[in-house]
């Protein structure tokens, strides 16, 4: 600034030289102005915080130092943890004392911003909340809640988990009984197919499970008409005559087609005929 060059505050127009000021965005105030113009009120006092002090601010809310206090216990805050409730911001002690859960193990307080766990409105420390039967701490490793115990999963499925009788792992949700016999329902499997029997009709022979396909594939009657299995299993209406079988559908004249289900019918060697048919023959 050149000999004779004015240097004055934006606002008032007063002189600055030999004076103390401001710069926001490239252009000076003096104190007062500025103060006036830009400085934030306490919270708590509602005095402008000025330039001679400290600004502390919170969710944009601002604070001389010597008034960011706990809301509880008037002890100052500055540079020292605490919390917000409804607005008020309280130390550490004075939250957990009117806030903090319990833990559900040691009964202590559990601080604000240490780690815990939570599980159907109880607390604990974070180490100490711990398997049942190992007593090592569960962290974020799944666990089984069982009777007034919880289990870090190799524990539970060592302890109470059935032993599925195909693969020999622990059935840990679900599964199917069969024969008095734990199993997965993946494992559950037609002994034919290999298909998947959980939720599906089945039967057995020789205490071994099949699907109905499967059945009445190997074991069912063949119909004389068609040659397909003949399954009462699936609720399938046959004719039964000498030994032989057929579908309900299929019981026709070998000449005519005409259904035989409930008519007269006739012989001729291993044809079966109407009775028309038969007259004519």
């Amino acid at each position: 600034m050149s000999s004779g060059e004015r240097f004055d505050c934006h606002y008032c127009k007063d002189s600055l030289l030999g004076k103390k000021y401001i710069m926001k965005e490239d252009t000076q105030y003096c104190t007062k102005c500025y103060e006036n113009l830009f400085a934030n009120c306490c919270e708590v006092c509602s005095l402008p915080i000025g330039c001679n002090f400290r600004d502390l601010s919170y969710k944009d809310h601002h604070w001389h130092e010597q008034c960011f206090k706990c809301a509880k216990c008037s002890r100052s805050l500055v540079e020292k943890a605490f919390a917000a409730k409804e607005d008020l911001l309280l130390c550490t002690e004075c939250y957990a004392h009117d806030y903090s859960s319990k833990c559900s193990t040691c009964k202590k307080t559990v601080m604000p911003g240490s780690r815990k766990m939570e599980y159907k409105g109880n607390s604990w420390h974070e180490t100490c909340f711990l398997c049942h039967r190992c007593q090592q701490p569960i962290g974020t490793k799944s666990f089984i809640p069982k009777d007034s115990g919880y289990f870090c999963v190799p524990c539970f499925e060592k302890q109470f988990a059935y032993q599925c009788c195909a693969c020999k792992k622990a059935i840990t949700t679900g599964g199917v009984t069969y024969q008095d016999k734990p199993w997965h329902r993946e494992c559950f499997l037609c002994i034919g197919c290999r298909k998947q029997l959980s939720g599906y009709r089945f039967t057995s022979r020789e205490n071994y499970p099949y699907c109905l396909d499967c059945f009445s594939n190997l074991y069912a009657k063949k119909c004389v008409g068609c040659t397909k299995p003949i399954s009462s299993l699936a609720g399938a209406k046959y004719i039964s005559f000498e030994e032989r079988q057929w579908h309900s559908e299929c019981f026709t004249c070998m000449q005519c087609s005409v259904s035989l289900v409930g008519r007269g019918f006739l012989t001729q060697r291993d044809d079966i005929l109407c009775t028309d048919c038969g007259r004519e023959k």
